[in-house]
């Protein structure tokens, strides 16, 4: 099934498992394919299950006055999926899209928080993968409230999220800038004249 031992590898990242706890959550893995343009999750539904992705890429997009906002993106070897939905159980409120097929293991939220319970190691990932999640979005949000979008495509240009750059479309990055892709092709000019 995939390649479990790189989401073991993530994971340790966070906490060291032992193979006994590493396969109670192997057991919980199933192995998926998102075609291009099909959804993890779309707005509205009840989200069950996260995933950790093998291949491909991934946006996560919420949806205001029938336009898309991008917030996000998701490439191999990075969790996926409606954190938020899953923990309260209300509707997701945001969609999760493959850019390309892409293949994942998933595995579902009830059985993941169940391992909370029969292990301390899995309950101590638990709290720091939402650390983890609670620091990437502020840094975000910090981002387009303080940040102009000529700021925001340089912190892009010179951070580790240079996959963005490489292998999303130039239509989701000025969505993402929240900015309009004429925008971002002038400051792309204007950068490339400097």
């Amino acid at each position: 099934m995939g390649d479990v031992l790189s989401m073991r590898r993530l994971i340790e990242q966070f906490v060291l498992v032992t193979d006994e706890e590493w396969l109670m959550m192997q057991s919980l893995l199933s192995e998926r394919t998102i075609r291009k343009h099909d959804c993890m999750i779309r707005e509205g539904v009840v989200g069950r299950e996260l995933g950790y992705i093998l291949e491909g890429d991934m946006r996560h997009y919420y949806t205001h006055a029938e336009e898309q906002r991008t917030t996000y993106f998701y490439f191999e070897n990075s969790f996926v999926g409606p954190y938020m939905s899953c923990v309260t159980g209300h509707p997701s409120r945001l969609t999760i899209e493959a850019l390309t097929d892409t293949k994942l293991l998933v595995f579902p939220y009830q059985g993941f928080k169940d391992l909370f319970d029969k292990s301390h190691t899995w309950e101590r990932f638990g709290r720091r993968l939402a650390e983890y999640l609670a620091i990437g979005l502020e840094d975000r949000m910090v981002g387009l409230l303080t940040l102009t979008p000529e700021e925001r495509y340089r912190q892009l240009l010179g951070s580790s999220k240079k996959k963005i750059l490489e292998r999303i479309p130039q239509q989701h990055i000025a969505n993402y800038l929240g900015i309009t892709p004429v925008s971002l092709s002038r400051i792309r000019k204007r950068l490339a004249d400097q």
